[in-house]
C-alpha cells in the first residue's frame, strides 16, 4: 500500500478512530495525558498549515460557480447552530461552564472531517470543500461576536481577544499555507500527502487529551453532555438538510449542506474553551464530546445516503478528500 492510498484510507476511517480514541480516553487515560493543553493550539496550526498547502487557485475560484448554494449553506452554519445551542442551554438548563462551552463550539466553522463524512455519503464532495473553507474564513469575524453575543451573559467575553486567538491559530497558518503552496508547488505537492495524517493524528490527540484530562467530570455530567451535544448536532444536520430542501435544491446539495451545518470545527473550540476561559474547565468538554458525537451521526447518515447514492466519486473528488482533511 503506498502512501497516498494509505493515507486516504486512514482519512477515511476517521469517524472510527475517533470513537476509538474517545473510549480510550475515558477508560485509560494516561495514554493520552502527555500531550499537555499547550500543544493544542499548535496542533490546529498545523492543522491549518497543512489545509492551506493543499489549496489552489480553483478552490477559490470554485466558491464563485455556485454562490447561490455556499451563501445558503454558510449563512445556515452561523444562523442554525448558535441560536439552537443557545436554546439547548436554556432548555436543559445547563451550567454555566457547559452552556459555554456549547455555544462556543456551535459558534465554530465547519469542521474538516464533514469533507470526509461528504464523501463517505457519496454527495458533493467539491461542494463541501468550498462550504468549509468559506465558513473558515467568515468565522474570523462571526464566532467571537457570535459567543460574545450568546454566552456573554455566562461569563464576561473578550470579542476582541477571541478574534486575534483565531487570527493566529486559523488565518494566518492557513494564508501562510496557501502562499508556500503557490510559490513553491513542487515542495508542498510532496509534503501535502502527510497532511492528511498528520491532520488525523492531531485532531485524535486533541479530543483524547481533553476528554482523558476532564473524564472525572465528564462522567459527573456524561448524560447531559451526551443529550446537550447529541441534541446540538442532530438539529443542525435536521435543519441543514430541510432548509436546503424547502429551498428546492437537489437531494446532494441538501445532503452536502446536512453533513457541513451539523459538523463543526471542535478542535477549534476546544483551543479557544481552553485558553479563554481556564476559570471553567469544564467548557472545553462539550467541544470535545462535540468531536465523537458529529462523526458518529454524520457516519450513521453517510452510510445511510450513500446506499440512495450508487455513483462512486470519481477520480477528482478522490483527490479533494486526500487534500481537506
Amino acid at each position: 500500500m503506498n502512501l497516498g492510498k494509505f493515507s486516504l484510507y486512514l482519512t477515511t476511517g476517521f469517524p472510527l478512530w475517533s470513537g476509538l480514541v474517545g473510549l480510550l480516553a475515558l477508560y485509560q487515560p494516561s495514554i493520552f495525558l502527555w500531550y499537555g493543553s499547550d500543544a493544542i493550539t499548535w496542533g490546529l496550526c498545523f492543522i491549518m498549515l497543512g489545509m492551506g498547502m493543499t489549496l489552489k487557485a480553483e478552490d477559490f475560484t470554485k466558491v464563485f460557480k455556485s454562490p447561490k448554494i455556499i451563501i445558503i449553506g454558510v449563512s445556515l452554519q452561523f444562523l442554525i447552530m448558535p441560536a439552537w445551542s443557545a436554546l439547548l442551554a436554556w432548555v436543559l438548563a445547563l451550567t454555566p461552564q457547559l452552556a459555554v462551552g456549547l455555544i462556543l463550539v456551535a459558534c465554530c466553522p465547519g469542521g474538516t472531517a464533514s469533507n470526509v463524512v461528504v464523501f463517505l455519503a457519496k454527495a458533493r464532495v467539491a461542494l463541501s470543500v468550498s462550504l468549509t473553507l468559506c465558513s473558515t474564513f467568515v468565522a474570523v469575524l462571526l464566532t467571537p461576536w457570535l459567543t460574545f453575543f450568546y454566552a456573554g451573559h455566562y461569563v464576561p467575553i473578550d470579542p476582541w481577544s477571541l478574534l486575534k486567538s483565531i487570527l493566529m491559530i486559523v488565518l494566518i497558518p492557513l494564508s501562510l499555507g496557501t502562499s508556500l503552496n503557490y510559490f513553491f508547488p513542487k515542495i508542498t505537492s510532496r509534503v501535502a500527502v502527510f497532511s492528511p495524517m498528520v491532520s488525523v493524528v492531531f485532531i485524535l490527540l486533541i479530543v483524547g487529551y481533553i476528554l482523558a484530562a476532564k473524564r472525572n467530570t465528564i462522567f459527573e455530567h456524561g448524560w447531559t453532555l451526551l443529550l446537550a451535544t447529541g441534541l446540538l448536532h442532530l438539529g443542525g444536520f435536521f435543519f441543514g438538510y430541510f432548509a436546503v430542501r424547502f429551498l428546492g435544491h437537489e437531494k446532494k446539495e441538501c445532503q452536502t449542506v446536512s453533513i457541513e451545518v451539523g459538523m463543526q470545527n471542535s478542535g477549534l473550540g476546544t483551543a479557544l474553551a481552553s485558553k479563554h476561559f481556564p476559570t471553567m474547565p469544564m467548557a472545553p468538554a462539550p467541544c470535545a464530546m462535540s468531536a465523537i458525537l458529529h462523526c458518529l451521526i454524520g457516519s450513521l447518515l453517510a452510510s445511510k445516503w450513500s446506499r440512495s447514492n450508487p455513483e462512486v466519486a470519481d477520480e477528482g473528488e478522490v483527490v479533494t478528500v486526500q487534500k481537506i482533511q
